[in-house]
């Protein structure tokens, strides 16, 4: 077989700049880029993942890239990205609350996925994997909190238990595509981080789903929270 020179899945239509921003929602990447870069290119649409590249306020190039949903999704463009040339990934996505203490609309940063999904136990995670130490203290003082997270593979099920029995008192919150990021990202040599805004709470009888408009204000915001964090610390 020979191999392989350039991404199977993204189909680069602009350059990629070397910091990018991961939505998971198509629709988020271009409200994100429309409001973050000045005169945004599209940068991929293949497979429906749409993708931008423009120059944010501080004068630099800046990407955002859809990942889909789950871990498989998000490890095939995180590595394709990483191939192209990107150095900085940071996940700006949704999650669900576990703890009473988070409220719809709140914004937190990952110090830590437990690792629950198959797409990062097969790229060599253990139990737990960290983001980049340096990007995950960055993000946690913009987003004023943060927290474990459990990612998992599916979105309609039961909240599972990591192997061995132990309890999962310390995940604040459930999502999808974390591990699987800062599992790429490890195994690739490149900088994550992740900002996850809760738009469900989980922890009440009965399961509280932020409304329409609110969620497309916090992807929003999830977006500009992670470039200050990127422009200030570049």
């Amino acid at each position: 077989m020979a191999p392989v020179t350039e991404p199977i899945h993204l189909k680069p239509a602009a350059e990629l700049a070397p910091r990018v921003l991961l939505p998971g929602d198509p629709h988020r990447s271009l409200a994100v880029a429309q409001d973050l870069l000045e005169a945004p290119r599209m940068f991929n649409h293949h497979r429906g993942l749409w993708g931008y590249t423009g120059i944010a306020a501080d004068g630099l190039p800046m990407s955002v890239q859809a990942t889909g949903m789950g871990g498989p999704s998000a490890a095939i463009v995180a590595e394709e990205l990483v191939d192209l040339g990107a150095e900085v990934l940071v996940r700006i996505g949704t999650c669900g609350a576990l703890d009473s203490s988070l409220r719809v609309g709140d914004v937190v940063a990952v110090t830590e996925a437990i690792a629950t999904d198959g797409t990062s136990r097969a790229l060599g995670a253990g139990e737990r994997i960290a983001p980049d130490p340096d990007l995950a203290a960055a993000l946690a003082e913009s987003a004023g909190q943060t927290a474990t997270a459990m990612s998992v593979d599916l979105f309609y099920g039961e909240r599972p238990e990591p192997k061995g029995g132990r309890p999962l008192n310390d995940s604040l919150v459930v999502e999808m595509e974390a591990a699987a990021v800062f599992a790429v990202a490890s195994k690739r040599g490149v900088r994550a981080g992740c900002l996850l805004g809760v738009s469900d709470q989980l922890a009440g009888p009965e399961r509280v789903r932020i409304a329409r408009e609110e969620l497309e204000s916090l992807g929003l915001e999830l977006g500009r929270r992670a470039y200050a964090t990127l422009a200030a610390t570049r």
